[in-house]
Order: structure tokens, then sequence, then C-alpha cells
């Protein structure tokens, strides 16, 4: 085994770990990129995030394209050429693959395709379709990433079982499909296939979807979806599923749910599973979870100094936009830099139709705290832009402390909230009260003065609509 020295490593290419090389780099460490695949981005950029972005955005123009048939303009029945739609996927995904190849290029940073496992606390072995590397390490940040995770009785080996990227390939449509898991990476898959032409069926566990969504945030999506879909099941669990020749057969248990239901695919969506189990930490002194989190302090050092960890392998939230944060911080870190990760809150979105997306504490968790609060919350049926581009389901809230008048949390849902909640994301971190918010003037109309209009329900101060 051939042995080397490397000054920073990086384990894993995703968002995390490149955002964590490329920053190191500027700050003059010599990195070593570790990437089992040929091509940076990870999961989200190849697999996840972005193809699915793409496929969402098709079904988005599709459906707008129905709302417009009432008032006055019709379109003809939509046709797919799937191969196109591949392609145009895959361009997507190319240019920005092509991208981060080019900035790892100009700063320098050494790439090796393979897998790298721990052999001690400064030794890792890498395994190449070349050769078997012992790399001796200075400093390295744990970037690997997570999978979907599978549960018993599903007959994954049969090919019309999927999971989010075998969904992402768009090989057919099936004219049913049954969603095991009702959370943001099932219904996102709903809602492109809906608009493909398959018949959908949602099944869940918990007892609402999106479970971590206040139930009146995520209302207009969950009443949209019930006119849609063939059935969602909630509070109900899947035993197993059977493959027959003529389809897959699932047996449910739910107060609500039939004993068994038949689908041509099933999309198994009920979260993640960090990777860390792959990378020999039995052989190190950093410590974990029993669900396989990394333990890392606010500054991402784990229980060895010199080894950092970021994105899905030190829990929840399992997020793109998390990992590449984390990522500059632990380079930040590890180049001698004070520097830490203690963001107010991290946003997640679900880009179904409507839109959902948060930040902050929830209205739920408000309550479970204790903590006495203002709530303003704005529906989108008194808003002119939402109401001209046909887009009225929604609403957008805002909790303040009741003393402070500081922003505690906030949601919206409807078109673009996944852009929209940015403007809450920054009042939160710059701890803004209802008054800054409202007392901001917006342009008028858009959907974007509906957070400002929530900020004056909260003061009672609103002229667009009741104070209650």
């Amino acid at each position: 085994m051939q042995e080397k020295k490397a000054d920073l490593v990086v384990l894993g290419g995703g968002p995390g770990g490149y955002s964590a090389a490329f920053r190191a780099a500027d700050l003059g460490r010599k990195v070593t990129l570790i990437e089992k695949s040929s091509v940076l981005g990870g999961v989200c950029l190849n697999v996840g995030c972005i193809p699915s972005k793409t496929l969402l955005h098709l079904a988005e123009v599709i459906e707008d394209a129905e709302k417009l048939a009432p008032l006055g303009v019709t379109f003809g029945k939509p046709t797919f050429d799937l191969e196109k739609i591949r392609a145009h996927r895959d361009s997507v995904v190319g240019t920005l693959t092509s991208g981060l190849d080019s900035l790892c290029k100009a700063r320098k940073v050494e790439r090796i395709v393979g897998t790298g496992t721990f052999l001690s606390d400064t030794e890792l072995k890498v395994v190449t379709d070349k050769e078997e590397l012992k790399l001796t390490f200075e400093d390295l940040i744990i970037a690997v990433g997570s999978r979907s995770v599978q549960i018993p009785g599903i007959p994954y080996d049969d090919e019309r079982v999927w999971d989010s990227t075998k969904a992402l390939e768009l090989t057919h449509i099936p004219k049913r499909l049954a969603i095991i898991g009702g959370g943001i990476i099932g219904l996102e898959v709903a809602t492109m296939y809906h608009a493909l032409g398959s018949e959908i069926t949602i099944i869940e566990m918990m007892d609402s979807l999106i479970p971590p969504a206040d139930r009146d945030l995520k209302q207009p999506l969950v009443k949209k979806l019930k006119k849609q879909y063939a059935a969602i099941y909630t509070s109900t669990k899947v035993e197993k599923v059977e493959a027959t020749k003529e389809a897959l057969v699932l047996h449910l248990k739910g107060e609500k749910a039939p004993d068994s239901l038949e689908a041509d695919a099933v999309l198994v969506a009920v979260g993640r599973k960090a990777n860390s189990d792959g990378i020999a930490l039995e052989n190190t002194s950093i410590k974990a979870t029993q669900r396989g989190w990394i333990e890392v302090d606010k500054k991402l050092r784990t229980s060895v100094a010199h080894v950092f960890a970021i994105g899905d392998v030190v829990g929840d939230p399992m997020l793109a936009h998390k990992s590449s944060h984390q990522g500059k911080v632990a380079a930040e870190v590890a180049s001698g830099h004070s520097s830490a990760f203690t963001p107010m809150g991290i946003p997640s979105v679900a880009y179904t139709s409507p839109e959902v997306a948060w930040i902050g504490l929830t209205e739920q968790e408000a309550k479970e705290k204790g903590l006495a609060f203002k709530k303003g919350a704005f529906p989108w049926s008194a808003n002119g832009r939402a109401l001209s581009a046909v887009a009225s389901e929604g609403v957008s809230k805002a909790l303040y402390d009741e003393k402070t008048g500081r922003l505690l949390g906030a949601g919206i849902c409807g078109r673009n909230a996944g852009e929209l909640i940015s403007e809450a994301v920054l009042a939160l971190e710059m701890g803004a009260v209802a008054q800054d918010i409202g007392l901001t003037i917006h342009p008028h109309p858009t959907l974007s003065e509906t957070f400002a209009l929530a900020a004056e329900l909260a003061e009672g101060t609103a002229t667009d609509t009741l104070n209650r």
C-alpha cells in the first residue's frame, strides 16, 4: 500500500464537502478532496435537489396552463417526451458539475476518486480503481452525507420499488404510484408524477403530512392534495409490500385505511440515514450517537480535535444549505480562524404546489416551550398579486415574542414560498421586531408584502384586513 501525506483532507464531495474544500483552499490550505463519484455535488446536485427542481418546474408549468382554461386561455393536453425531459435534467446537472470541476482546478484542490475509511485518528485508507493509499493527514473534515432509509417488508430487488434517486430517473410514468412517507421528499415526487398523469396515493405513519410544519401553515397544501390525489392515509403503517406479476400489493394498518391496495410503482421515502457507518469510525476516537450521528461542538470539531464533521452525518436537519454553511465554518476553524456554526434557524422548504417553507420556532414548539407570543397570519386570498396569478392558496404567518417583540419563527405557504422565506430568515438572524418588518415599505402588489401584513396583524395595525 502506497503511503502519502496530506495537509487538509475533505472526505465527501457534496455541497458541504466541496464548500469546505474550496474555503480551506482560499485560506491557504493544501486540500485533498476524496469523493467516490467522478463528479462533485453529491446526492443533492446529481440525484436529489437539482434534478427534482428541474422536474418540478415542468409540473408547475403544466398546472399553470390548466389553471388558465377557466380564464379563457386554453392549451392542448400536454404530451411527454421523456427522453427530452431527461436530457434537459441531465444538462442542468452537467452545467453545475462542470462548474464545480472548474472551481476545483482553479483552487488547485487535489481530487481523488475513491472511498476513504479510517485506519486511526490520523490515517485513512483510500481505495481507488487503480490503487490503495495510506493517507496521513493533519486535519480532516468528514462530509460523507446520507442515504435513503429502508424499512422491513419491502421487496427492494423489484424494479417497481423506488427510492428518491430511482424516482428521479423518470424511466416511465406509472399509472398508479403509491408513496410511503408523506414528508417533503415524498410530496415533491408526488407533485411531479401527478402532473405527468400518475394516480397518487400517500401513506404516512404520523397523523399529518409534513409532520414538522404547523397544521395551519400546511393546510392550503393539504386541502388541495386531498382533491387531487386518489387517497391520503395518515396514521397508517405499511406492514409489507407483496410483489405480484400484475402489481405491487401494499398491506396497510390504519383506522381509515383499507387492508390493502395495489400500485404499479412504490416510492419509499421515510427518511435518510447518515453514512457514518461506512468510514470505519471504530478505528478512531470519534464519538457518534446510536443513530450514527457524529457528535460535534459549535465549531464542528469531533471528539478528535483535528477531525471535523459536517452535514447529514451530524444529524437533522439533513439539508444542503446547512451542509454548505457548516463546511465553510469547519474549514475556517481548521485554518485557525475564529468561527462557529450558531444560526438562529435553518429554513426548511417543501417544493410542492403550493410550496411550504418555515424558519425558527413553529407555533407548536413555542407552545411546548411555554413562550408567550403574538401571532400574525395573513391569507393570500386577500392579496392582489396572488389572486392575479391564480395562486390564492396560501398564508404567511409569523410569531413574535410577547415581551420583546422579536421574531421567533415564521412560515409561508404559497407560490415561491421557498424564495419568500429568506426575508424571514434574515429578520430572525438580525433580531428584528414586528415593527421593523411592518414599517419596512414592501412593493405592491407582491407576494412578499404578505409577510409585512402578517407583522401588522401581530401588532394590530393592519388596514388590508381586520385586526383580530
